[in-house]
This record gives C-alpha cells, structure tokens and sequence, in this order.
C-alpha cells in the first residue's frame, strides 16, 4: 500500500473545501422528484435560491441495486418494511432515468449550481464521469463493496464516502482501498444510516476518532429531524454536510417525511454561516468591538483619599474601581511605597507619570 496522506483542502468545482473554507453542503433530491423532469429541475432551483452548494440525485436501476427474492425473504421492521409496496416496486419508481442525467446537470450548470448524483453500479459511474461531475459520493451501503469503492476512486476525483452502519475496521478497509488508487481527494462522512435517524444516536464525536485515526477531512452525512446535528458538526470541524431536501415533505415517497423544505434549507444554511463566522480564530484577542469594554469592565488603582506631592503612598490610600483609567491592580505591589511627585485629588486614577 502506497503511504498517502489524504489531502487537506480539496477542489471540488469553483469552491475550495477543507479547513478554513465555508462548509459545503450538498442537497440529496433522492426519489423526491416524483418521477418528474421539471420537479427534479425545481428541486435544483430551490436549494440554489437557499444557498446550498450541490443539488445531488441517486443513479441506480432497480434490478441492479435490489434483489427482489431477497427482501421477499425478510421480515423488515424499520423503513422499507412501513412501505405499501415491495422494496423492488419502491425503488423502481424511484429511479432516475439516465437520459435525464445530462439535461439536468447543464440545467444546473446554468443556474450556478453543481450537479451530481450517487452513483450505484458500474454504468452510472461511467455516465457520470462522462457529464463531467466535480465529485463522487459513495452511499453509506456500499462501503463494503470494494470493487465499486476502487472503480471509482480510479475516476481521481474528490469523492465523499459515507460511512454509515459500519465499524471502524470496515472504514478502515474502504479508506485503504481508495488510498492504493493514489486518490488522496477524500472527505470522511459520519452518518446514521436511518430514515429518519435519532438526534440521540448521531455520534458526532466520531468525527474527532476519524481525525485522529486517519488524518482527513470530515463531515456529516444527516438524517435526523432539524439541523442540531448539522450545527454539531460543524463545530467540530465538519466541512461538508448532506442533507434531503423535498419540495414538500407530505408527498407520497419514500424520502419525503425525513427531507428538508426550502424555508427550513435557507434557515440552516444561514445558522451554518453564521456559526462559521462565530467560529473564529483559535487565537485568544481583544476584538474591535471590545475596545471601550477593555476599559469599563474593568478596574485600577484610584486614590481615595487626597495624596499630596512627596507624599509616600499607602495601601489605605489606594481603591480598586471601574474604569480601568490608571494602573491596573496587579500592580498595586509596586506602587505602595512609591512617592508622589504630583498633588492627585481623592476619586483620580492612579497614572505611573504621578509617581517617582
């Protein structure tokens, strides 16, 4: 295996992202274009009008993502199995026509949004690559798959790679695979893989552990209701944050009820930003904004009582008040003993020039 350290700032479009950079946030339309052009297209429209980055679709063929038998086989309890309809019959309405690939990416090209898509086998990586998409994401449900996870990561462009119901080992293993491809252009999602998924259950702290444990940028792949989680993130240094998006989350679909709305988009993108701001610097300063607080909040040396010139200066004399005018009371040692060399009124500031 080829010793790689995967890169700190990666290019993806006209944006950079990494450390120091605004984080990018990608939109997830997943089926919630409801098997129309023109919603597919809206839903880019929206996400761009409330700021975010990417609009990103899902690029899979029914029979080459589910096995019909197999799901017939299960006794599901969690989301697939509150659908009305089999797994194999939800995920074919769901697909995303290939022929629509290209006209919706120059449809977003031409609003100034990226466009891509998750792809789920082989084909729609190629058709993909060929559309010319700035980076891959690779759905949680694949990491095991490390024939896809190479196939693409050959492709040498930035790829997001979620990471969700695996363990640690199995993380290690995927980000082994796309590091002897010589692709260092990787960004480490935690997710919960849930629809929805429990605030309680987010784990954010696993963006530290895959910090430390990989050296590489991090970010949220969410599915909980609300942006806590979102917001988590990006406090602990996220620089990429994911997110369903729907036009209206009472439509009939399989992705609707845990998606965002447009007025909630704008909403969390807005608190991503202003929280990026609140972010800061590491370095411990007095802002402008403090300038005059510096002063009132805090306290000197004031005479309380007349001191007259020659006058040797006792700790009696001296009170320790707002605002800070005069010499500030950690050095009040030094000035006991100290000999006036100006008359100072009771209630003046304490000035070093007073004394000799």
């Amino acid at each position: 295996m080829k010793n790689l350290s995967f890169l700190k700032e990666i290019k993806i479009g006209k944006r950079k992202v990494g450390i120091n950079h605004p984080a990018y946030i990608v939109v997830d339309a997943g089926a919630n274009f409801n098997n129309n052009l023109d919603t597919a297209k809206k839903l880019a429209y929206e996400a761009k009008k409330a700021g975010a980055d990417v609009i990103k679709y899902q690029s899979f063929l029914a029979k080459k993502i589910v096995s019909a038998r197999g799901f017939d086989s299960m006794e599901l309890k969690g989301v697939h199995g509150s659908w009305d309809q089999s797994v194999e019959e939800v995920f074919k309405k769901a697909e995303l026509p290939r022929k629509w690939h290209l006209e919706l990416a120059n449809y977003c090209k031409n609003i100034g949004i990226e466009f891509t898509s998750s792809p789920y086998d082989f084909e729609a990586v190629d058709l993909l690559d060929e559309i010319g998409v700035s980076f891959f994401k690779i759905g949680s449900g694949d990491i095991t798959w490390h024939e896809m996870l190479r196939y693409i990561a050959k492709k040498n462009k930035p790829i997001a790679l979620a990471t969700g119901a695996s363990t640690l080992a199995e993380v290690d293993e995927a980000i082994r695979v796309i590091e002897e491809t010589g692709n260092k252009k990787l960004i480490l999602l935690q997710c919960i893989t849930n629809y929805p998924s429990k605030v309680e259950s987010a784990n954010l702290n696993v963006m530290k552990t895959y910090s430390q444990a990989f050296d590489i940028l991090t970010g949220y792949s969410d599915h909980s209701p609300g942006d806590t989680v979102v917001l988590g993130s990006i406090a602990l240094g996220g620089c990429f944050i994911e997110k369903h998006f729907t036009l209206n989350k009472k439509d009939t679909g399989p992705d609707h009820p845990h998606s965002m709305e447009p007025k909630e988009l704008a909403e969390m993108i807005k608190k991503i930003r202003d929280l990026e701001k609140a972010m800061g610097s590491h370095r411990k300063i007095v802002v402008p904004e403090e300038s005059e607080t510096v002063i009132v909040q805090r306290r000197s040396l004031y005479a309380n009582t007349d001191i007259k010139k020659g006058q040797k200066i006792l700790k009696r004399n001296l009170s320790v008040l707002r605002p800070a005018l005069g010499i500030l009371p950690k050095f009040q040692k030094e000035i006991v003993g100290r000999i006036a060399n100006k008359n100072i009124e009771k209630g003046s500031p304490i000035k070093w020039d007073y004394l000799k």
